[in-house]
């Protein structure tokens, strides 16, 4: 294949991909997820492969896997709901029957029932909004299982593909972009897991101090919630404390929503995930948590991902580039240096001195020997 065709293919390849990215922007978060989730799930394939099924079984196999595990980490919250209701109920019937607040002068009264009456119409609202995207959220469900298991069995496919598009001088670079890509989106989901273990552990004796029955349940769902982007467990602290506030405990509230959220909704943030992306993705804390939090203000729920995932690719690809200037015996001051000169030379004279090109042409002899020994 000519080097003119092969650009020019490479150009058509470019342009249908941005013109996919555009036609398809409404399912691109799915895509990117389902991506993901196939990086993480190749080993299994491949491992389920070589203990001799076929390679559609190894696939369904392990996007099953994968999808229930998914179901698995929302079942602790199922459980506890079902088993917590009566004390939930129990304490709703405690709330006064006028619930009177004093700010800046001002004093404020709501009755029992018209916020009970509020809270039935916001949750009937919301009942209808989930009915409304029940379907959508049905479809892109759907898709993104289907996805990750054609991405598992046509794995090999699309490897040579990619790897056929890449200049054979750059694979090993590609090389090492794969490999850290796998590195990083794996420590991502790890951290998540250990995130919300680390929420589990730090939770236990702050409901305990601050003198709840239920340590271990309340405990259990602020692990679970740090599973959900952005909100995590600020959503249980910001209604215990407003409990707390109904029932006129207000000192309580305010060790709830500012102990508790410093200790179990910040914390493990600051401790778990820089320490561990350290250790498991080779990425430094700072750069990570600029990654993380950057990415969820920027993108959103899947920033959780796309952020450290770049930042894991930026200090990848800042070992490369350092160690080809390291090759080259060059420094990129040196480098600078030598531009700086060059053209300072053409400027005086207008061209190089006469015995540049021997110069050079002992430089580039003495570099050959250098690169050949």
């Amino acid at each position: 294949m000519s080097l003119n065709r092969r650009y020019a293919l490479g150009g058509v390849f470019v342009l249908v991909g941005v013109a996919t990215a555009v036609l398809l922007a409404s399912v691109l978060g799915t895509v990117f997820f389902a991506v993901t989730v196939a990086y993480l799930l190749w080993p299994v394939r491949k491992g389920l492969v070589s203990r001799g099924l076929s390679r559609r079984l190894a696939s369904g196999g392990a996007t099953a896997g994968a999808f229930v595990m998914t179901l698995l980490i929302f079942v602790p919250l199922a459980v506890v709901a079902y088993l917590r209701f009566d004390s939930f109920v129990a304490l709703l019937e405690l709330l006064p029957e006028t619930l009177e607040f004093a700010a800046f002068g001002f004093e404020y009264s709501i009755t029992l029932e018209s916020l009970t009456a509020l809270l039935v119409t916001i949750v009937e609202q919301a009942a209808r909004r989930a009915a409304t995207t029940a379907p959508v959220l049905l479809v892109k469900a759907t898709l993104f299982v289907f996805l990750v298991y054609s991405l598992l069995f046509y794995g090999e496919d699309a490897q040579r593909a990619v790897i056929a598009l890449v200049p054979s001088g750059y694979r090993d670079a590609a090389v090492a972009l794969n490999r850290r890509a796998r590195e990083t989106l794996f420590a991502i989901y790890v951290l998540q897991a250990a995130t919300a273990l680390g929420t589990f552990v730090l939770a236990l004796p702050v409901f305990y101090a601050l003198g709840y029955d239920a340590v271990v349940t309340l405990s259990t769902v602020a692990a679970v919630l740090q599973f959900i982007p952005i909100l995590g467990p600020s959503v249980l602290l910001a209604g215990l404390a407003a409990y707390h506030v109904a029932v006129g405990e207000l000192v309580r509230a305010a060790l709830v929503f500012l102990v508790g959220g410093f200790v179990i909704a910040l914390l493990p943030d600051i401790l778990v995930r820089p320490r561990l992306a350290r250790e498991t993705a080779d990425i430094p804390g700072s750069l990570y948590f600029v990654g993380f939090f950057g990415g969820v203000l920027t993108l959103g729920p899947i920033g959780i991902v796309a952020g450290p995932l770049v930042v894991g690719l930026f200090v990848e690809s800042a070992a490369l580039l350092s160690a080809e200037l390291n090759h080259s015996n060059l420094s990129p001051a040196d480098v600078a240096d030598d531009g700086d000169d060059d053209s300072a030379a053409a400027d005086d004279s207008g061209a190089l001195p006469d015995d540049s090109e021997s110069a050079g042409g002992a430089d580039r002899d003495e570099a050959d020997t250098g690169d050949s020994s």
